[in-house]
């Protein structure tokens, strides 16, 4: 534990709480969010000195716990210290603590440090969700106050032995923190969506390339679309043979129309630009219009030599498609949105919920500048390295405000397509976690946005535009279901 966390409090008449940090270490040793080096230690410190100021009420005895192994041996100190409930912070995304310490049975404040645990979170939570688990109440905000008012739920049901009720509690305090939906009439935006019949043609006219290993080959189809396997290294082979001038050339104009380029050296611009033009030629070798890559595997193992983020980039403000992390649902969803909507570049995030704005934000480090397709007006973005890590070179988008957008999950299994809308908003400059933030108001219930994640995973597809009646129309032309997910 870092020297400067509060010390254990003496037991007396307060209520007694102990904060659990879920994270990797006090000081994050590599990649993964917020980012690699982000110091925990000044966070944790600020958060006990709030809960101290704004609840006098109560004890708040903090340590950290990096997995289950660690969270279990809290639990068997804590059964002679006089522990009355839990706040468990995801600080990392996936450090399951939360868990083992529900199974005390007492009552849990389930927090959300906000792009950095947020996927964790959002998973973890939808599973006590669907269990319906009383004991544990959730947090998703970036207002203090709104923690405060849980751990206020917290000394109630500790005081009246009603830990059975203890999740409806927070919940109907969340409720009460959480504004009012606001303005949600959107600028004019004369969408002209495909017919289902052509999308579907499309469609099954595409490719996807998948890359994330050394083989080849045809894989299974995913939603209709052709997938094809493509090495690592026929796509580093590439890389090597793009036209040096040509490189050049595309990393003069991104440094030309950036509105900044920040701790990116220009040789990384133009290995990106290689990266590129190698990625246009593999998916021209292989008649395909979509390509995703397991980019960081790909380049930490040694496999690629360049991020492909800025590729990615360029290729979805050319109607093609580049995404993120080999994730085929995600590119097929991608893919569906550009073929409906005649071009326009289909997002992949990780999103974040803030009630406290009463926002989902959506969260990564590729995004195209040209959200209403290649003939459409081009909007600011800069020039980063890639968040997680601090290497290689990203994009911030910074996206038009005042739109209505669209985002979509395809299931294949399920054979359902998830589905939800929101008011573009505010484009957030955290510099924590991935560098294009998108904030949307949702259209519909903020609340029912936290239940699907465990049955969905994390990645959702967004696109600017009301896709609503051509999605509808798409799945039942197939056959399948549209799940609204607000």
């Amino acid at each position: 534990m870092p020297k400067n966390l509060l010390p254990a409090a003496e037991k007396g008449s307060k209520t007694r709480i102990r904060i659990v940090y879920s994270l990797h270490a006090a000081q994050q040793p590599g990649p993964d969010w917020p980012n690699k080096g982000f110091d925990f230690a000044p966070v944790m410190n600020r958060i006990n000195s709030e809960l101290t100021k704004r609840c006098p009420g109560c004890e708040f005895v903090p340590s950290l716990a990096t997995g289950p192994e660690q969270a279990e041996k809290i639990l068997a100190e804590d059964k002679n210290a006089g522990i009355d409930g839990y706040i468990v912070y995801q600080m990392n995304c996936w450090n399951q603590v939360v868990q083992k310490i529900a199974t005390a049975g007492k009552p849990v404040i389930y927090a959300d440090f906000q792009y950095g645990g947020s996927g964790g979170f959002l998973t973890y939570t939808a599973g006590f969700l669907r269990k319906k688990t009383p004991h544990v109440g959730f947090v998703s905000s970036s207002n203090i106050e709104d923690l405060a008012q849980a751990v206020n739920c917290l000394e109630q049901s500790v005081k009246t032995e009603a830990a059975g009720n203890f999740s409806t509690l927070v919940a109907r305090s969340r409720g009460r923190q959480t504004p009012l939906p606001g303005d949600l009439s959107c600028n004019p935006d004369p969408l002209k969506p495909l017919g289902t019949a052509d999308c579907l043609g499309h469609l099954k006219e595409s490719k996807i390339l998948a890359v994330r290993g050394t083989e080849s080959g045809s894989a299974p189809p995913m939603f209709g679309i052709p997938v094809e396997n493509v090495s690592f290294a026929e796509v580093n082979e590439a890389w090597k043979n793009a036209d040096k001038d040509e490189s050049r050339a595309v990393a003069d104009r991104w440094q030309k129309n950036a509105t900044e380029v920040l701790g990116v050296s220009r040789e990384t611009l133009e290995t990106s630009a290689a990266m590129y033009l190698g990625m246009k030629a593999v998916l021209k070798k292989h008649n395909a219009n979509a390509i995703t890559m397991n980019c960081l595997g790909g380049f930490y193992g040694g496999h690629i030599h360049a991020y492909p983020c800025l590729g990615f980039h360029e290729l979805n403000n050319e109607a093609l498609v580049g995404a993120c992390e080999c994730d085929v649902r995600s590119t097929a969803s991608m893919l569906m949105v550009t073929t409906l909507t005649q071009g326009r570049p289909g997002y992949i995030s990780d999103p974040v919920i803030d009630t406290a704005k009463r926002q989902i934000i959506y969260a990564h480090c590729v995004a195209s500048n040209k959200v209403f397709g290649p003939k459409g007006p081009a909007n600011p973005f800069t020039i980063m390295t890639h968040s997680e890590d601090r290497q290689g070179a990203s994009v911030r988008s910074i996206m038009p405000l005042g739109y209505l957008t669209t985002t979509v999950e395809i299931h294949p299994d399920k054979k359902e397509i998830l589905f939800h809308q929101g008011k573009a908003v505010a484009n957030d400059p955290d510099d924590r976690a991935c560098r294009t933030k998108l904030a949307a108001e949702p259209v519909g219930d903020i609340e029912k946005l936290f239940s699907m994640w465990d049955q969905w995973g994390w990645h959702r597809v967004t696109c600017y535009g009301d896709l609503k009646e051509p999605v509808f129309a798409l799945a039942e032309a197939m056959g399948w279901k549209v799940v609204q997910e607000a």
